[in-house]
């Protein structure tokens, strides 16, 4: 997972992490420690792709990658 470009994406698109965390229904703490640890389930890489409306190619590398 590439955290940096996930958090350029989430500034990109005009969120913060606070304002995805909402949006998505997590803690924003939550969202910061999955972050951290690069520990998303697929449905929440499916719900922040989807709130942060990013293409497929956007996706791929941010968390399928390393």
């Amino acid at each position: 997972m590439n955290t940096t470009t996930l958090r350029d994406k989430i500034l990109e698109k005009g969120h913060t992490v606070t304002s995805l965390a909402a949006e998505i229904g997590m803690a924003r703490a939550t969202l910061y420690r999955k972050m951290k640890d690069k520990s998303f389930t697929v449905r929440e890489a499916a719900a922040i792709s989807q709130a942060l409306e990013l293409s497929r190619e956007e996706v791929l590398p941010i968390f399928f990658y390393p």
